[in-house]
């Protein structure tokens, strides 16, 4: 599949929203509009070491999105890549979206000079693993969440 990726601008809010709860819903997570704009503020915002990418097909469908940043790896002495989000619309699953996505990410993180790009996801999440396997060494790192 051939795509374009570029930073989402004003213009791609809608599709960028769109994506966005459909990757909320996919994780059961809710989503509002004060939501939507803090993030997207983040993706607009100079300031913020934060970036977005809106995945376009040839014909101009927005069809998937990814967040991702920097990261301070202390024991490297070096920051590498966390990807937080990524997100292909289900009518275009299985087309070389993902692939598309994970290589770009690939070049953003040279272009950076990240030694690798870090993520996690859940377990079940089998038919994306299969392809992240593909792209990347799983870990043996566990994931924990420590609530305040």
């Amino acid at each position: 599949m051939t795509l374009t990726l570029a930073s989402p601008t004003a213009a791609d809010r809608a599709d960028w929203e769109r994506l966005y709860h459909g990757y909320a819903e996919y994780y059961g997570m809710p989503m509002d509009a004060a939501i939507l704009d803090t993030v997207w503020g983040w993706i607009q915002s100079p300031d913020e070491p934060f970036h977005g990418r809106l995945a376009r097909n040839a014909d101009g469908e927005a069809v998937g999105l990814m967040h991702f940043r920097p990261m301070p790896s202390p024991l490297r002495g070096t920051r590498i890549g966390f990807l937080d989000d990524l997100f292909v619309d289900p009518a275009h699953r299985g087309s070389g979206a993902v692939d598309a996505m994970l290589d770009a990410l690939r070049e953003e993180a040279h272009r950076r000079g990240w030694p690798f790009v870090r993520w996690i996801t859940r377990e079940a999440n089998y038919r994306a693993r299969g392809v992240y396997d593909r792209h990347a060494t799983r870990t043996d790192w566990l994931t924990y969440q420590l609530e305040p």
